[in-house]
């Protein structure tokens, strides 16, 4: 049963392997796809239409205001009787009777009314309107920055990816050396020339080779899961493999390097204060006279759809709101306060950035040691590992050495792509700071 058991895992095994797809990619074709595809660049898109939909609300500033209404009542009150017959225009000379006009009969009155009303000079709603143009304006600069993010976080996972393969990649290779080396060994073995012990060290490092082989290719799913999350694609039964390796460029590394102020996230925090001036000065228009046009077209009779009678009504309005309690003046300390805030938030932000991109550039300068610590360790411990396997076949090392060696090798190796990948994910995240 255990073996029957351990079989159906193996098929199983193969049958997902078999299933998944291996769809090969450059970073190219990935940023290509990115802006497009990403949910994070979507969201930002979004908000900045949301700032768009809300700023043609300040359109009924310069367009008219239109409602039509069409009532029905019925009255015997003396004023809206006689008001209501007046509109209908059938008042005749008995309806001046007192009795007539203090206890007047029922009448139905079916009013159809026309009301537009026209700004035409209203000052708060002006600066309102600028305050929400640079609101529009401030959205879509942080929708371009969101892109510069996406794209550095792009190029990060796919170095991930990168760096995931070449580890799978060094394993297998320290895999098959292992089994090379444990063919001679078994064959000391069988021949009595070493112990028992020496043969199980090397299936010990075999078992742990696998152990770390299955976590690369977690890794390798893990960082192609990430990137179809990026893309926004479905990932079942597809893992992403990259046409390009993970090779180490070393760059002219500018260690004296300043905040860019134009930096597109740095213009959208100092545009965000333009549009509090925008709205200060909306507050403080609330005092300024208010110039605005109306006028009604009314259409009456007691049957229902005639159009017997009609009248017209149309006006200007100069408007003063002297005082409001206060209420203006509270809303510019609101806009000052929330603008000073702003101001010393912009500076700290700043500050922090300059700080982001000088740790920055130390750890470029830190991976780059590591880079070169890391290779020169390796070409040693290979050196080391082709002296002891000489001295191995020769009958002057033992196989644990041997082991050791290879084992140092292996380690070294990894390390070396690890600062690798570590050097290119810092000088990316540089560039982006620099923009």
């Amino acid at each position: 049963m255990r073996k029957i058991a351990i079989l159906i895992i193996f098929l199983t095994a193969c049958s997902e392997a078999f299933s998944q797809e291996i769809i090969p990619i450059s970073k190219t074709d990935l940023e290509n796809k990115l802006i497009d595809n990403n949910l994070q660049v979507k969201m930002a898109k979004k908000e900045a239409e949301l700032a768009k939909a809300e700023l043609l609300g300040t359109r009924a500033m310069y367009l008219p205001n239109v409602n039509v209404s069409y009532t029905f009542s019925n009255t015997n009150n003396p004023l809206y009787a006689f008001g209501s017959k007046l509109n209908q225009e059938r008042i005749t000379m008995m309806d001046f009777n007192p009795d007539n006009l203090n206890n007047p009969k029922s009448i139905s009155n079916f009013a159809t009314k026309i009301e537009v009303q026209q700004p035409i000079i209203n000052m708060d709603a002006v600066y309102q309107k600028k305050a929400g143009e640079v609101k529009a304006e401030v959205l879509n600069i942080k929708t371009e920055r969101t892109k510069e993010y996406v794209q550095f976080e792009l190029k990060k996972s796919y170095m991930m990816l990168q760096l995931a393969y070449k580890m799978l990649e060094t394993l297998e290779n320290a895999k098959q050396t292992t089994l090379a080396n444990k063919k001679v060994i078994d064959n000391y073995y069988k021949n009595g020339m070493i112990q028992k012990s020496e043969v199980l060290y090397m299936d010990v490092r075999i078992s742990e080779i696998e152990s770390q082989i299955r976590t690369a290719k977690s890794n390798i799913r893990n960082a192609s899961d990430y990137l179809y999350f990026l893309l926004d694609e479905n990932s079942d039964n597809k893992i992403l493999k990259p046409s390009e390796n993970l090779e180490y460029t070393e760059s002219i590394i500018d260690s004296d390097v300043k905040l860019n102020d134009s930096r597109k996230d740095l213009q959208a925090y100092q545009k965000s204060l333009e549009a509090y001036d925008w709205m200060i000065k909306s507050s403080k228009a609330k005092f300024l006279p208010r110039l605005n046009a109306f006028g009604s077209f009314e259409m009456y009779d007691n049957k229902v759809a005639q159009f017997n009678a009609n009248g017209y009504l149309a006006g200007i309005q100069l408007s003063w709101n002297v005082f409001d309690g206060l209420k203006s003046k509270s809303e510019q300390e609101k806009y000052k306060a929330e603008r000073s805030k702003a101001q010393a938030e912009i500076e700290q932000y700043s500050k922090q950035s300059q700080l982001e991109l000088n740790k920055a550039t130390r750890q470029i300068e830190d991976a780059l040691s590591r880079v070169n610590f890391t290779k020169q360790a390796w070409e040693q411990s290979k050196e080391a590992y082709r002296i002891r396997k000489n001295r191995y076949d020769q009958g002057l090392e033992k196989s644990a050495d041997l082991l050791s060696a290879e084992t140092l090798m292996s380690q070294k190796e990894l390390e070396y792509q690890q600062a690798v990948f570590e050097y290119s994910v810092a000088w990316e995240y540089q560039q982006f700071l620099k923009k």
